[in-house]
Protein backbone atom coordinates (compact mmCIF):
# COMPACT_ATOMS: atom_id res chain seq x y z
CA UNK A 1 0.00 0.00 0.00
CA UNK A 2 0.96 3.68 -0.73
CA UNK A 3 -0.35 6.83 0.13
CA UNK A 4 -1.15 9.27 -2.78
CA UNK A 5 -1.43 12.65 -0.61
CA UNK A 6 0.88 11.77 2.80
CA UNK A 7 0.31 16.05 3.38
CA UNK A 8 -2.84 15.14 4.73
CA UNK A 9 -2.21 13.34 6.89
CA UNK A 10 -1.31 16.29 9.75
CA UNK A 11 -5.00 16.51 9.79
CA UNK A 12 -5.42 13.79 11.83
CA UNK A 13 -4.00 15.53 15.09
CA UNK A 14 -8.12 16.84 14.72
CA UNK A 15 -8.84 13.72 15.96
CA UNK A 16 -7.49 14.55 19.67
CA UNK A 17 -8.57 18.16 19.65
CA UNK A 18 -12.01 17.01 19.31
CA UNK A 19 -11.94 14.27 22.13
CA UNK A 20 -10.25 17.09 24.23
CA UNK A 21 -13.25 20.01 23.28
CA UNK A 22 -15.83 17.04 24.67
CA UNK A 23 -13.87 16.21 27.92
CA UNK A 24 -14.25 19.96 28.16
CA UNK A 25 -17.81 20.19 27.55
CA UNK A 26 -18.48 17.29 29.88
CA UNK A 27 -16.64 18.99 32.75
CA UNK A 28 -18.60 21.82 31.84
CA UNK A 29 -21.86 20.44 32.03
CA UNK A 30 -21.46 18.54 34.82
CA UNK A 31 -20.20 22.07 36.80
CA UNK A 32 -23.14 23.55 36.12
CA UNK A 33 -25.54 20.52 37.22
CA UNK A 34 -23.37 21.04 40.48
CA UNK A 35 -23.97 24.67 40.42
CA UNK A 36 -27.85 24.32 39.65
CA UNK A 37 -27.96 21.73 42.69
CA UNK A 38 -27.71 18.43 43.95
CA UNK A 39 -26.84 15.44 41.31
CA UNK A 40 -29.00 13.22 42.68
CA UNK A 41 -31.70 15.21 42.35
CA UNK A 42 -30.91 16.73 39.07
CA UNK A 43 -30.92 13.26 37.61
CA UNK A 44 -34.19 12.39 38.82
CA UNK A 45 -35.39 15.33 36.85
CA UNK A 46 -33.84 14.43 33.30
CA UNK A 47 -34.10 10.46 33.67
CA UNK A 48 -33.82 10.49 30.01
CA UNK A 49 -30.31 11.90 29.90
CA UNK A 50 -27.68 9.27 28.67
CA UNK A 51 -23.89 8.48 29.80
CA UNK A 52 -23.62 6.65 27.08
CA UNK A 53 -24.90 7.98 23.89
CA UNK A 54 -22.99 11.08 24.11
CA UNK A 55 -19.59 8.63 23.98
CA UNK A 56 -21.40 6.94 21.33
CA UNK A 57 -22.00 9.73 19.24
CA UNK A 58 -18.40 11.00 19.79
CA UNK A 59 -16.94 7.52 18.75
CA UNK A 60 -19.22 7.70 15.50
CA UNK A 61 -17.96 11.48 14.83
CA UNK A 62 -14.24 10.25 15.53
CA UNK A 63 -14.46 7.33 12.81
CA UNK A 64 -16.21 9.42 10.32
CA UNK A 65 -13.50 12.12 10.33
CA UNK A 66 -11.13 9.65 10.41
CA UNK A 67 -12.59 7.77 7.00
CA UNK A 68 -12.58 11.86 5.54
CA UNK A 69 -9.27 12.05 6.41
CA UNK A 70 -8.25 8.63 4.96
CA UNK A 71 -10.48 9.94 1.93
CA UNK A 72 -7.95 13.02 1.01
CA UNK A 73 -4.55 10.64 1.69
CA UNK A 74 -5.83 8.17 -0.97
CA UNK A 75 -4.17 4.69 0.04
CA UNK A 76 -3.10 2.80 -2.51
CA UNK A 77 -3.44 -0.80 -3.12
CA UNK A 78 -1.10 -3.16 -5.77
CA UNK A 79 -3.95 -4.98 -6.88
CA UNK A 80 -2.17 -6.57 -10.04
CA UNK A 81 1.27 -7.19 -10.95
CA UNK A 82 2.84 -8.30 -14.19
CA UNK A 83 6.28 -8.12 -15.50
CA UNK A 84 7.52 -5.88 -18.09
CA UNK A 85 10.57 -6.99 -20.47
CA UNK A 86 12.05 -3.57 -21.81
CA UNK A 87 13.89 -3.84 -25.30
CA UNK A 88 16.15 -1.29 -26.61
CA UNK A 89 19.71 0.09 -26.61
CA UNK A 90 22.08 1.99 -24.61
CA UNK A 91 22.72 5.55 -26.04
CA UNK A 92 24.63 8.42 -24.19
CA UNK A 93 24.50 12.01 -25.44
CA UNK A 94 28.14 13.74 -25.11
CA UNK A 95 27.19 17.46 -24.95
CA UNK A 96 30.04 20.04 -25.72
CA UNK A 97 29.54 22.96 -23.61
CA UNK A 98 33.01 25.08 -24.50
CA UNK A 99 32.44 28.67 -24.49
CA UNK A 100 32.57 28.56 -28.66
CA UNK A 101 28.93 27.49 -28.50
CA UNK A 102 28.15 30.23 -27.50
CA UNK A 103 28.29 31.79 -30.80
CA UNK A 104 25.23 32.73 -32.62
CA UNK A 105 25.58 31.71 -36.05
CA UNK A 106 22.69 28.97 -35.16
CA UNK A 107 20.09 30.35 -33.32
CA UNK A 108 19.61 31.14 -30.60
CA UNK A 109 23.28 29.87 -29.88
CA UNK A 110 25.06 26.49 -30.53
CA UNK A 111 24.65 25.16 -27.11
CA UNK A 112 20.42 25.90 -26.89
CA UNK A 113 20.14 24.43 -30.17
CA UNK A 114 22.18 21.37 -29.07
CA UNK A 115 19.40 21.09 -26.50
CA UNK A 116 16.66 21.63 -28.79
CA UNK A 117 17.78 18.72 -30.82
CA UNK A 118 18.93 16.55 -28.59
CA UNK A 119 15.70 16.92 -26.57
CA UNK A 120 13.69 16.01 -29.69
CA UNK A 121 15.48 12.64 -30.15
CA UNK A 122 14.46 11.76 -26.37
CA UNK A 123 11.31 12.51 -26.97
CA UNK A 124 11.19 9.79 -30.38
CA UNK A 125 13.09 6.70 -28.23
CA UNK A 126 11.10 4.38 -26.48
CA UNK A 127 12.62 2.24 -24.27
CA UNK A 128 16.15 2.77 -24.47
CA UNK A 129 18.30 3.68 -22.07
CA UNK A 130 20.25 6.84 -21.83
CA UNK A 131 22.74 8.79 -19.75
CA UNK A 132 24.09 12.58 -20.56
CA UNK A 133 27.95 13.59 -20.60
CA UNK A 134 29.26 17.09 -20.58
CA UNK A 135 32.57 18.09 -22.08
CA UNK A 136 35.16 21.48 -22.87
CA UNK A 137 38.85 20.57 -22.30
CA UNK A 138 38.05 17.60 -20.19
CA UNK A 139 34.79 15.68 -19.99
CA UNK A 140 32.27 15.21 -16.79
CA UNK A 141 29.54 12.47 -16.19
CA UNK A 142 26.26 14.77 -15.63
CA UNK A 143 23.84 12.21 -15.70
CA UNK A 144 24.41 8.29 -15.45
CA UNK A 145 22.69 5.75 -17.56
CA UNK A 146 18.98 5.95 -16.97
CA UNK A 147 15.12 5.06 -18.48
CA UNK A 148 14.25 8.45 -16.69
CA UNK A 149 13.21 10.93 -19.59
CA UNK A 150 12.14 13.53 -17.80
CA UNK A 151 14.79 13.22 -15.45
CA UNK A 152 17.21 13.19 -18.36
CA UNK A 153 15.95 16.53 -20.03
CA UNK A 154 15.60 18.30 -16.77
CA UNK A 155 19.57 17.79 -16.46
CA UNK A 156 20.00 18.59 -20.27
CA UNK A 157 18.12 22.22 -19.50
CA UNK A 158 20.34 22.94 -16.83
CA UNK A 159 23.38 22.69 -18.47
CA UNK A 160 25.95 25.55 -18.94
CA UNK A 161 28.91 26.70 -20.30
CA UNK A 162 30.06 27.16 -16.34
CA UNK A 163 29.83 22.65 -16.06
CA UNK A 164 32.88 22.37 -16.84
CA UNK A 165 35.83 24.25 -15.46
CA UNK A 166 38.58 23.40 -18.00
CA UNK A 167 38.70 25.68 -21.35
CA UNK A 168 39.20 24.54 -24.83
CA UNK A 169 37.15 21.13 -26.41
CA UNK A 170 38.51 18.07 -26.31
CA UNK A 171 36.53 15.24 -27.86
CA UNK A 172 39.03 12.34 -26.99
CA UNK A 173 38.11 13.18 -23.33
CA UNK A 174 34.22 12.96 -23.78
CA UNK A 175 34.71 9.56 -25.93
CA UNK A 176 37.09 7.98 -23.24
CA UNK A 177 34.43 9.50 -20.74
CA UNK A 178 31.17 8.10 -22.67
CA UNK A 179 32.75 4.37 -23.08
CA UNK A 180 32.63 3.79 -19.20
CA UNK A 181 28.87 4.48 -19.40
CA UNK A 182 28.98 0.78 -21.48
CA UNK A 183 29.38 -2.51 -19.81
CA UNK A 184 31.41 -3.87 -22.36
CA UNK A 185 30.48 -7.94 -21.67
CA UNK A 186 26.84 -7.03 -22.49
CA UNK A 187 25.07 -7.35 -25.47
CA UNK A 188 23.23 -4.66 -25.66
CA UNK A 189 23.95 -1.87 -28.27
CA UNK A 190 25.61 0.96 -27.51
CA UNK A 191 25.36 4.28 -29.06
CA UNK A 192 27.11 7.97 -28.69
CA UNK A 193 25.84 10.79 -29.84
CA UNK A 194 28.31 13.29 -30.43
CA UNK A 195 27.17 16.99 -30.09
CA UNK A 196 29.65 19.56 -30.95
CA UNK A 197 30.67 22.57 -33.34
CA UNK A 198 33.85 20.64 -33.92
CA UNK A 199 36.57 22.75 -32.58
CA UNK A 200 38.77 20.61 -30.82
CA UNK A 201 41.71 21.14 -28.91
CA UNK A 202 43.39 17.59 -28.79
CA UNK A 203 44.64 15.25 -31.20
CA UNK A 204 43.13 12.05 -29.77
CA UNK A 205 39.74 12.38 -31.10
CA UNK A 206 39.95 9.95 -33.91
CA UNK A 207 42.40 7.25 -31.83
CA UNK A 208 40.23 7.56 -29.18
CA UNK A 209 36.90 6.45 -31.64
CA UNK A 210 38.85 3.55 -33.22
CA UNK A 211 39.50 2.25 -29.30
CA UNK A 212 35.43 2.97 -28.93
CA UNK A 213 34.80 0.64 -32.27
CA UNK A 214 36.46 -2.25 -30.14
CA UNK A 215 34.30 -2.10 -27.83
CA UNK A 216 30.98 -1.91 -30.35
CA UNK A 217 30.39 1.20 -29.93
CA UNK A 218 29.49 3.15 -32.58
CA UNK A 219 29.24 7.31 -32.73
CA UNK A 220 26.69 9.46 -34.53
CA UNK A 221 28.03 13.10 -34.55
CA UNK A 222 26.09 16.20 -34.85
CA UNK A 223 27.79 18.65 -36.18
CA UNK A 224 26.11 22.15 -34.39
CA UNK A 225 27.58 26.01 -36.17
CA UNK A 226 27.78 27.13 -39.77
CA UNK A 227 31.24 27.06 -41.83
CA UNK A 228 31.02 30.87 -42.03
CA UNK A 229 31.85 30.64 -37.93
CA UNK A 230 30.21 33.24 -35.46
CA UNK A 231 31.62 35.97 -32.65
CA UNK A 232 31.21 34.54 -28.98
CA UNK A 233 29.70 37.22 -27.56
CA UNK A 234 30.02 37.49 -23.21
CA UNK A 235 27.03 38.85 -21.74
CA UNK A 236 26.33 40.00 -18.53
CA UNK A 237 22.33 40.47 -17.47
CA UNK A 238 21.88 38.86 -21.07
CA UNK A 239 23.31 42.26 -22.90
CA UNK A 240 26.55 42.04 -24.41
CA UNK A 241 29.34 43.86 -23.20
CA UNK A 242 32.53 42.23 -25.34
CA UNK A 243 33.52 39.64 -27.70
CA UNK A 244 35.78 36.74 -26.96
CA UNK A 245 39.33 37.71 -28.45
CA UNK A 246 42.70 35.02 -28.49
CA UNK A 247 45.99 36.39 -26.99
CA UNK A 248 46.32 38.35 -29.83
CA UNK A 249 43.76 40.59 -29.06
CA UNK A 250 41.77 39.43 -32.24
CA UNK A 251 38.31 38.90 -32.04
CA UNK A 252 37.57 34.80 -31.80
CA UNK A 253 35.54 33.44 -34.85
CA UNK A 254 34.21 30.24 -34.31
CA UNK A 255 33.45 27.73 -37.34
CA UNK A 256 31.94 24.40 -37.57
CA UNK A 257 34.84 21.44 -38.38
CA UNK A 258 32.50 19.10 -40.03
CA UNK A 259 35.64 17.02 -41.49
CA UNK A 260 36.70 16.37 -38.04
CA UNK A 261 33.42 15.02 -36.91
CA UNK A 262 33.08 13.31 -40.10
CA UNK A 263 36.12 10.92 -39.52
CA UNK A 264 35.19 10.27 -35.99
CA UNK A 265 31.76 8.93 -37.01
CA UNK A 266 33.62 6.98 -39.85
CA UNK A 267 35.72 5.30 -37.80
CA UNK A 268 32.43 3.64 -35.55
CA UNK A 269 30.95 2.65 -39.10
CA UNK A 270 28.46 5.64 -37.54
CA UNK A 271 27.79 8.71 -39.14
CA UNK A 272 27.18 12.33 -39.24
CA UNK A 273 24.32 14.96 -39.50
CA UNK A 274 23.69 18.64 -39.36
CA UNK A 275 22.36 19.61 -36.03
CA UNK A 276 21.24 22.99 -37.71
CA UNK A 277 17.64 21.48 -39.09
CA UNK A 278 16.02 19.48 -35.47
CA UNK A 279 13.65 17.94 -38.23
CA UNK A 280 16.37 16.20 -40.16
CA UNK A 281 18.46 15.01 -36.98
CA UNK A 282 15.45 13.62 -35.66
CA UNK A 283 14.79 11.91 -38.85
CA UNK A 284 18.26 10.77 -38.93
CA UNK A 285 18.73 9.14 -36.04
CA UNK A 286 15.50 7.86 -35.61
CA UNK A 287 16.19 5.62 -38.99
CA UNK A 288 19.47 4.67 -37.35
CA UNK A 289 17.96 3.48 -34.14
CA UNK A 290 15.87 1.63 -36.30
CA UNK A 291 18.53 -0.35 -37.84
CA UNK A 292 20.38 -1.11 -34.95
CA UNK A 293 19.38 -4.38 -32.96
CA UNK A 294 17.12 -3.75 -29.57
CA UNK A 295 18.12 -6.22 -27.08
CA UNK A 296 16.15 -7.32 -23.93
CA UNK A 297 17.65 -5.64 -20.78
CA UNK A 298 15.69 -5.12 -17.88
CA UNK A 299 12.74 -7.25 -16.68
CA UNK A 300 11.04 -5.84 -13.12
CA UNK A 301 7.52 -6.11 -11.40
CA UNK A 302 5.00 -3.36 -12.00
CA UNK A 303 2.70 -2.73 -9.25
CA UNK A 304 -0.94 -1.44 -10.54
CA UNK A 305 -1.95 0.62 -7.71
CA UNK A 306 -5.73 1.35 -7.49
CA UNK A 307 -7.23 4.46 -5.39
CA UNK A 308 -9.52 3.60 -2.68
CA UNK A 309 -10.36 7.06 -1.66
CA UNK A 310 -13.90 6.62 -2.54
CA UNK A 311 -14.39 3.23 0.23
CA UNK A 312 -13.30 5.80 3.15
CA UNK A 313 -15.39 8.41 2.03
CA UNK A 314 -18.79 6.57 1.63
CA UNK A 315 -18.29 5.11 5.18
CA UNK A 316 -17.26 8.49 6.81
CA UNK A 317 -20.53 10.27 5.05
CA UNK A 318 -22.67 6.61 5.97
CA UNK A 319 -21.99 7.57 9.85
CA UNK A 320 -22.31 11.01 9.70
CA UNK A 321 -25.80 10.52 7.79
CA UNK A 322 -26.58 7.94 10.52
CA UNK A 323 -25.24 10.93 13.53
CA UNK A 324 -28.40 12.45 12.62
CA UNK A 325 -30.26 10.14 14.39
CA UNK A 326 -28.69 9.33 17.43
CA UNK A 327 -30.22 11.75 20.28
CA UNK A 328 -28.42 12.30 23.64
CA UNK A 329 -30.91 10.80 25.42
CA UNK A 330 -31.53 6.47 26.49
CA UNK A 331 -33.00 4.13 24.46
CA UNK A 332 -34.95 1.16 25.87
CA UNK A 333 -32.09 -1.52 24.86
CA UNK A 334 -29.40 -0.01 26.01
CA UNK A 335 -31.46 0.94 29.18
CA UNK A 336 -32.04 -2.70 30.23
CA UNK A 337 -28.25 -3.02 29.39
CA UNK A 338 -27.63 -0.77 32.19
CA UNK A 339 -23.82 -0.52 30.64
CA UNK A 340 -23.25 2.51 32.48
CA UNK A 341 -24.65 1.64 36.06
CA UNK A 342 -27.00 4.01 35.09
CA UNK A 343 -29.93 2.44 37.12
CA UNK A 344 -29.84 1.94 40.78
Amino acid sequence: MELDEKKYLYLLFILPIVVLLFLLNMYWKRKKQQEFGDLEIVKRLSPESSVFKPVFKLVVILLALLGLILGLVNPKIGTKLETVKREGIDIVFAMDVSKSMLAEDVAPNRLEKSKQVVSQIINQLGSDRIGIVAYAGSAFPLLPITTDYSVAKMFLQSMNTDIVSSRGTSLDEAIKLSSTYFDEKSKTSKLLILVSDGEDHSEGAKAAAEEANKIGMRIITIGIGTPKGGTIPLKRNGVVESYQRDQNDQVVITKLNQPDLEAIAKATKGGYVSGNNTKEVVEYVKKTLDNIQKTEFESTQMADFQSQFQWFLGFAFVLLFLDLFFLEKKTSWVKKLNLFNEEK
